[in-house]
């Protein structure tokens, strides 16, 4: 099952339900209050507290760090792929699907970034994943700025107009396993 769940915070109890997801990556604000779906495996849920923004040194807001990215790596690493990842930030629009593609590409590292991109583009016209988590990724995952590249191909997504939930393949469809 290659397959990551991207939410809002407002599905994911529907969508964990809906995709028999047992693990689920959080990117929510700091101090953030919600409950986690029963379904979702206690020792299998990650919560980084970290904001929606692109860069550091903005108060008390939480940017996007190395320590993030490595622990979505090390996360996704962990992921037995029997089910779904659910990823969801507060409106999954940003900092969960930039999630997802760092997910996608820690676990098969072999595809390609622009392919990758393009996937998640077909799956999300609102998808604008967040370019400090991007930028990071691209230096942890050693992929040499095709990352950033890729991401940038796809351009911003469309304007945000309610929640949209998606899933896209961690490999390509063409790919059969």
């Amino acid at each position: 099952m290659d397959m990551i769940v991207v939410a809002p915070l407002g599905k994911i109890a529907e969508l964990a339900v809906r995709h028999r997801c047992r693990e689920m990556l959080s990117l929510v604000a700091p101090k953030q209050g919600f409950h986690r779906p029963a379904v979702i495996a206690a020792e299998r849920h990650m919560i980084l507290g970290v904001n929606d923004i692109a860069f550091a040194g903005t108060g008390n807001l939480v940017a996007p760090g190395e320590e993030h990215v490595t622990a979505i790596v090390g996360f996704a690493r962990g992921w037995d792929r029997q089910a779904p990842l659910l990823v969801h930030c507060m409106m999954g629009v940003s900092r969960s699907p930039a999630a997802a593609l760092l997910a996608a590409l820690a676990v098969e590292p072999d595809q390609d970034e622009h392919e990758l991109a393009q996937r998640l583009r077909r799956a999300s016209v609102q998808a604008t994943p967040n370019a400090r988590l991007i930028e990071i990724g691209d230096h942890v995952l050693s992929r040499g700025g095709r990352l950033i590249a890729a991401v940038k191909a796809i351009g911003r997504g469309a304007n945000y107009v309610g929640d949209s939930p998606f899933t896209f393949s961690v490999v390509p469809e063409a790919v059969v396993r």
